[in-house]
């Protein structure tokens, strides 16, 4: 696998691709609601297997030490091979370049138990997004 990083505000095709593909068309999110402002400052991790995407998340700074990291997607047919774990230790080493402490996760549900074995655990109430139950998770480093 090779590991891509597309700097703050440089959302690409490929990013969009896995985002429309995981979120809209198999989760039933909307478009609109998948791609909105945040992407125009955020900070990108992908992953490749050889030249295709096959995972994408993003991160925004939301203090000087505090980074967002979301919209984590990996491609239906990539799944448990481990590159969920693979995705989030990127997108946060590369989070802690631009000053990151602590990483904050608006977990599904269903996701909450790979959110733990990184080290996030749930800090706050259960919340609606589509229709989808999310937690917030946090971790520090």
């Amino acid at each position: 696998m090779i590991i891509k990083r597309v700097d703050k505000g440089q959302i690409n095709d490929d990013v969009r691709h896995i985002r429309k593909a995981v979120f809209c068309e198999e989760q039933g999110f909307s478009v609109e609601g998948e791609f909105d402002n945040m992407d125009d400052v955020s900070c990108f991790v992908l992953l490749y297997d050889d030249k295709k995407a096959v995972a994408t998340a993003r991160f925004f700074m939301l203090s000087q030490d505090v980074a967002k990291i979301g919209r984590i997607a990996v491609l239906k047919e990539y799944r448990k091979m481990g590159l969920g774990r693979k995705l989030m230790e990127a997108a946060m080493e590369f989070a802690t370049e631009k000053g990151a402490v602590t990483f904050d996760v608006g977990a599904q549900q269903q996701a909450i138990g790979f959110y733990e074995s990184i080290g996030f655990t749930v800090c706050g109430e259960k919340y609606d997004d589509e229709g989808v139950p999310h937690y917030p998770m946090i971790k520090r480093i």
